[in-house]
């Protein structure tokens, strides 16, 4: 395993910092005043609008898709690196460079699984950054964690699809810019085969029947970079049959292809939360006094920073393997390391956010540093693309196996 950087990643890498500096750090203040006079809480400041034309420009765009055709080609080793610079502005940079989730996950679907038709109506816009979609799979009325309980059904009539159902937390589609819903329900639901019962369907949010009823809050924040996430409500919302990605049946598979390559994402994006906190609980260790000498002098503080960095560097190299068995055996190859990386890597993300927290005091729960979003970020990704407990159990099963 050699997980040096090659010379493209280097030149990405070097291009992609100079941006950081130069363009998204100063439009992170200038995002939140510009949001306070649009006319919708949801609508796109300008300066978004302009990061993402800069980047463009830049040939920092559409880096996490590996298909050439479509994407940058990186592989996953490549892009890891940078993604995790994108993360020490989460809310921001992903967007910025049109990587930003869900529309990557449904980017990497409509790819993989859509035909020509889907490709040009959907893809490209997506891809060119002019429409935003979103994920419709999360339900409120049962547990979510087990893909197979979702009760959204989508029936055949003729030569259309009928959906009925309720989600919540699909990001990204209090968007106006938000034109399209990938949707996953039950085409049969008495199957006897339970991850064969469900179905994806693309689903415009122009639908009748679709109505997108309220924002949804993750610990009092609205998300309003990402679109926010909604509670969604299909009542006999009506698509044609050419709408059916892939197979019936074949939701649940797609589901897997599209969340593994999230999954990494996340875990790459985390790693540059977590530099973010460090750099922040550094700044501010070498800047107050408490008790007669500087906080970088107290002996907890001390722990805390060295235990930091320890965590990601180790979480670096796990995540770095993780990409390169994707690249070389395949996500199916690399499920094991996929479901380690993102057990471990939002709750040790989440411990250091904490006490860079606990550093800054009563400043770092405030909207004066970025530290408490970036906690209930972090925080979300214990539960989200599959929360830990789940992994866990998967990733147990998996070691038992060699001794039974």
């Amino acid at each position: 395993m050699d997980f040096a950087f090659d010379a493209r990643t280097e030149e990405l890498r070097a291009k992609l910092l100079a941006f950081m500096d130069e363009y998204v750090y100063p439009a992170e203040a200038v995002v939140e005043e510009q949001r306070a006079a649009l006319a919708s809480p949801w609508d796109t400041p300008a300066v978004v609008e302009e990061l993402k034309a800069e980047a463009r420009r830049q040939g920092l765009w559409n880096l996490f898709l590996p298909d050439g055709e479509y994407g940058a080609g990186l592989t996953n080793l490549q892009y890891a690196p940078l993604a995790e610079i994108t993360g020490r502005s989460p809310q921001l940079a992903p967007t910025a460079l049109n990587c930003a989730a869900p529309d990557t996950g449904n980017m990497e679907v409509l790819a993989q699984f859509g035909d020509e038709q889907k490709k040009k109506q959907w893809l490209e816009p997506l891809l060119a950054g002019e429409i935003r979609s979103a994920f419709a799979m999360t339900e409120p009325e049962v547990a979510s964690s087990d893909a197979t309980n979702i009760t959204t059904h989508i029936r055949r009539e003729g030569d259309e699809y009928v959906i009925t159902g309720r989600k919540w937390y699909i990001s990204g589609a209090m968007n106006p810019d938000c034109k399209i819903f990938i949707v996953m329900g039950k085409t049969d639901p008495d199957g006897p085969d339970i991850r064969r019962q469900q179905s994806m369907v693309l689903v415009p949010r122009d639908t009748p029947g679709v109505t997108v009823k309220r924002a949804m809050q993750v610990f009092g924040y609205e998300d309003h970079y990402h679109g926010g996430h909604a509670e969604v409500v299909f009542d006999q919302a009506r698509v044609p049959v050419t709408n059916l990605i892939g197979e019936e049946g074949g939701g649940f598979a797609i589901a897997q292809a599209r969340l593994g390559p999230g999954r990494i994402h996340h875990c790459m994006r985390l790693i540059g939360m977590a530099e973010r906190a460090i750099e922040l609980m550094c700044r501010r260790a070498v800047s107050r006094t408490a008790f007669g000498k500087a906080l970088a002098q107290q002996g907890v503080v001390q722990n805390w920073i060295a235990d930091a960095r320890v965590a990601v560097e180790q979480l670096r190299l796990l995540v770095l393997k993780t990409a390169w068995m994707m690249d070389t055996v395949g996500n199916k190859g690399a499920h094991a390391e996929i479901q380690a990386i993102k057990i471990a890597t939002p709750r040790t993300v989440v411990d250091i956010i904490d006490r860079a927290i606990q550093l800054h005091g009563a400043g770092g729960v405030s909207q004066d540093f970025p530290l408490a979003e970036l906690y209930a970020g972090a925080r979300t990704l214990m539960l989200a693309d599959g929360p830990d407990e789940v992994h866990q159990r998967s990733l147990a099963r998996r070691e038992l196996k060699k001794y039974l």
